[in-house]
């Protein structure tokens, strides 16, 4: 009985005997260039910058050598191109993260609004790239336009890098922020009127007669920072003075809401309402209060933020501010596609509005 045959080894590239460190496709190739090179009438080294996307190569050229290489099915550095010569059809979604506190992508508001963004950018013709960077390093964000890999760049959150920001702008980069607009800001933002829904959501809690509101949210986040600016305002109105013990830090983490609750119960601090600067942070909260039998709302009263997907389904169902994701992610992506076309856009606010359900005493259930 024979011996298996052993499957054959691929077979390895051609060397070039006249000089082994080649071989017969990188010849072919650079024999290539010389073709493309001499029938766009340029040097070699020039058919080189412009398939690198050199700015010393004038557009009308670098567009014929393009062509010339795309005939002769040449490889050409895509990113490099686009660089170059402006033509690019993808956008480079980024979602910056914080430190320690890496709020998830799978974070209801982030996969609403990026689902929104991808219709809107599909719609439009666009392709979608999302990475993530850390906020700390937030001129990362401008590689994927000076690489050529991205036309513009969404940024989802300023986080607490004003400053930062400003310097992208400072390059007249296709950069649009959602987040809240900030004196001195040179970069284009998209964003619910925040002050007007922290407004919202606090009238809402003063109404039924709740006067000791706890607020949780960090305020070292602008759009946070605008919330509670609005939940003071509400307060200046009714002519009451909000509790310093009841203002407390909240992350947008999944159980970011769990553990300032549980130490308002613990230390018997007395609240009859919640106004969280997330959906999440609410539900959290809720949970720390059904754990020490407390009952929403007939006991504590709770208002969300965002009107996310489960919201509406939580038990008992949130009353929220809802800033529509869905008007979000369309501003961004013609505010962006604005800017990259004219190198210039107008910030864009979005009008919030309150949602009552079954969390305050008097919700509904509402869509």
């Amino acid at each position: 009985m024979s011996a298996p045959k052993s499957a054959p080894l691929p077979a390895a590239r051609p060397a070039n005997p006249a000089n082994p460190g080649r071989t017969v496709d990188s010849d072919k190739r650079r024999l290539q260039m010389a073709d493309i090179a001499r029938l766009a009438g340029v040097s070699t080294a020039t058919v080189s910058r412009a398939l690198n996307g050199s700015p010393l190569v004038n557009p009308e050229t670098c567009q014929r050598i393009v062509d010339l290489a795309r005939s002769l099915n040449y490889s050409i550095n895509v990113g490099a191109q686009n660089l170059r010569l402006g033509h690019n059809n993808t956008i480079a979604v980024v979602v910056p993260y914080q430190g320690r506190e890496r709020q998830a992508i799978s974070d209801p508001f982030f996969l609403s609004l990026l689902g929104s963004l991808a219709d809107a950018l599909t719609i439009r013709g666009y392709d979608m790239l999302l990475t993530r960077i850390d906020a700390d390093m937030m001129a990362d964000a401008a590689r994927y336009i000076d690489n050529g890999r991205a036309g513009g760049v969404i940024l989802i959150g300023q986080w607490h890098h004003h400053e930062a920001l400003n310097r992208l702008a400072a390059r007249q980069l296709p950069v649009v922020v959602w987040g809240a607009q900030l004196p001195q800001q040179l970069y284009c933002t998209v964003g619910g009127d925040n002050v007007q829904g922290g407004l919202l959501a606090t009238q809402a809690l003063l109404r039924e007669g709740r006067q000791r509101i706890c607020f949780l949210g960090d305020r070292d986040l602008p759009e946070v920072d605008h919330r509670y600016q609005g939940y003071l305002a509400a307060h200046q109105k009714a002519g009451i003075q909000p509790d310093p013990n009841l203002i407390l830090p909240a992350s947008f983490m999944t159980d970011g809401g769990r553990e300032p609750i549980r130490r308002l119960l613990d230390l018997h601090q007395a609240f009859d309402g919640i106004f969280a600067c997330s959906d999440l942070i609410a539900m959290a909260a809720i949970s720390a209060l059904r754990a020490h039998q407390v009952a929403v709302p007939q006991d504590v009263s709770v208002v969300g933020y965002d009107d996310v997907a489960m919201a509406q389904t939580f038990q008992p169902a949130l009353t929220t501010v809802r800033q529509s994701i869905e008007e979000g992610g369309r501003l961004l992506v013609d505010t962006l596609l604005e800017l990259m076309r004219s190198g210039s856009a107008t910030p864009r606010v979005l009008v919030p509005t309150l949602v009552q359900r079954a969390s305050t005493r008097t919700g509904s259930v509402a869509a």
